[in-house]
Formats: C-alpha cells, structure tokens, sequence
C-alpha cells in the first residue's frame, strides 16, 4: 500500500516549487513518483501534427514522491502517514491527529 494516492492534497518540500500545495493527479509507483497538478511545470515545443497546433505547452512532470508531503484533511496540517490494521482492514492515519485518511 502507498502513502500518497490519487487525489490526495500534498505539499512540496524540495525543488523550484518548495512550499507550493496541490492535488496529486497520478502515482506512478514503478518509478515512485507523483504528478502534481499545474506544479513542476516545464515548457515543451511540439511540432504541427495533422489537427493539433504546434507551439509550446506546459507539461507537469513526475517529482518523487520523498519530496512530498500529505496535508490531513481533518486537522489541515503537513504531516507523515502511517497505517494501522483493524481485523481485515488496513488504513492510513495522520501522524498528527491520530485520524484516519480516506
């Protein structure tokens, strides 16, 4: 199980972003590392390609996930995750407030 899914709000600790918050659109856990949405943004020129215009866009790329920290959506703050098993069921909590992440 991973400490920071999908749709969880992380805050950045390391990079040219540092101390920016934002919504994690994808994971990837083979490489662990997290898209951020509208965060860690490069340029990128692209050709002309039937339809689609070219020019430059703005690309969010991958930061690793140990540069990012998970805001508790209960008490708001930056904290750590940790997880805790109940009968069958495993869950993360919030190192701060002892409550459970959904």
């Amino acid at each position: 199980m991973n400490k920071i899914k999908k749709g969880d709000n992380v805050q950045i600790l390391l990079g040219k972003d540092r101390g920016k918050a934002g919504t994690v659109e994808r994971v990837l856990l083979k490489n662990g590392r997290a898209v951020i949405l509208g965060l860690n943004v490069f340029k990128r020129h692209v050709k002309k390609q039937g339809e689609l215009e070219g020019g430059t866009i703005d690309l969010s790329k991958s930061i690793n996930m140990s540069n990012l920290a998970i805001i508790c959506p209960s008490c708001k703050k930056v904290s750590r995750v940790g997880f805790k098993i109940e009968g069958q069921e495993k869950f993360r909590f919030c190192k701060k407030c002892k409550k459970e992440i959904k």
